[in-house]
């Protein structure tokens, strides 16, 4: 594969430039930054870095072209044009996913349907099937229809970034590893503070920064859909792991979740020991709006339960406004505290020095930063 290509990378609404940097951190070429995703070009190890050490990207799909598609016709000829044996085998599984917006083409069905049909033509025809047994690797392809534009692509991720692996089992309201590795990367955690999420629940948010602090590419407990591709070679997936483990660092951490429900506890505790990062983190029960400060000064970052899931709406205000009491005078303490509460802010008691717009899962939320001042100003 020596071959260039562009990659998307979709990610949750907000984290766009975040993602941005990280793929720049790891030199890949020509990073752009647009709504709901970003844009880099490279080869094989590009493919296989990206997909390893990502931390807050969704999936990496390499993209096989671009062309209009204001009929069904369009669709099928543009499709039937691009020469899909130089990547799918005569047995390869292609499944077809996709959306489309803006476009003449609403029909999301009818467009799938459209792009199978004709994928089946041209490797038909290639390799002289009338029928093919798609017993082989998957090779998911995943559309786009924009403005009467569509893309196409090859997703050669397999199951979500977000999925590293260690989370088996989750408890009510987990929060997606890319965003719980976002909240980590906006307090700027890289492992000299002391790290506190006091409302741990599975232990997402502390995995998160173990594995920030440690330098792990959260990709390597797991495998990808594009390391059964015969045109992508073995080799670049070993230099990448490689390269990855000689960038780990090492070091002492401070890094403790607590919780009130030992049910969750337990599970993050296993969680933790699945990747590798239990003997980094302590685990203990306790009461969010009671225990003392583990530390003179260090980080905060926390996903209180919302009133959309776990708690009624009234309940999670309360919690707020216990939690804004307890940490009043947490003055060496930096607090990132995500909600969908609108008015969060009025319940804990004090402005956000910032506030950013992020999305767990459908839902709004924001990141609630405060800078480790005391809480004043009450709202």
């Amino acid at each position: 594969m020596s071959e260039t290509f562009t990659f998307s990378v979709p990610c949750l609404f907000g984290l766009e430039g975040l993602v941005g940097d990280e793929l720049r951190r790891l030199s890949l070429d020509k990073v752009r930054v647009e709504n709901g995703r970003v844009l880099f070009d490279g080869g094989a190890d590009a493919l296989a870095a990206a997909n390893l050490r990502m931390r807050m990207g969704e999936r990496v799909l390499l993209r096989l072209a671009s062309f209009p598609a204001r009929s069904f016709e369009e669709l099928f000829q543009g499709v039937k044009a691009l020469p899909l044996e130089d990547y799918l085998p005569k047995d390869a599984k292609f499944p077809v996913k996709g959306h489309s917006l803006n476009s003449q083409l609403h029909s999301v069905p009818d467009c799938q349907a459209i792009i199978k049909k004709a994928a089946v033509e041209r490797l038909g025809k290639h390799y002289g099937l009338n029928w093919l047994p798609e017993t082989g690797a998957l090779y998911q392809l995943q559309f786009s229809i924009m403005k009467d534009v569509c893309e196409l692509y090859l997703d050669t991720s397999g199951a979500g970034l977000h999925k590293r692996g260690y989370r088996a089992v989750g408890n009510d309201a987990p929060l997606r590893e890319t965003l719980a590795a976002a909240m980590v990367t906006l307090a700027r955690y890289r492992g000299r503070d002391f790290f506190w999420d006091p409302f741990c629940g599975s232990g997402t948010i502390v995995i998160e920064a173990a594995l920030t602090a440690l330098n792990r590419a959260p990709g390597l407990n797991r495998s990808f859909s594009a390391q059964n591709w015969g045109f992508v070679p073995a080799a670049a997936w070993e230099q990448a792991r490689q390269a990855a483990q000689d960038a780990e660092f090492r070091g002492e951490y401070h890094i403790l979740g607590s919780d009130n429900d030992p049910e969750s506890l337990n599970i993050a505790i296993s969680n933790a020991k699945k990747v590798g990062v239990g003997k980094l983190i302590r685990f203990e029960e306790a009461d969010a709006t009671k225990r003392d400060l583990p530390a003179a000064s260090g980080v905060i970052v926390c996903n209180p339960p919302y009133g959309e899931r776990m708690m009624e709406q009234r309940s999670a205000q309360r919690l707020y406004q216990a939690l804004g009491k307890h940490l009043r005078y947490a003055d060496g303490w930096q607090k990132y505290i995500i909600s969908s509460e609108p008015e969060f802010e009025h319940y804990f008691g004090a402005r956000a020095d910032k506030k950013r717009k992020l999305y767990n899962g459908m839902i709004q939320c924001n990141l609630f930063q405060y800078t480790g001042k005391e809480l004043k100003g009450k709202k």
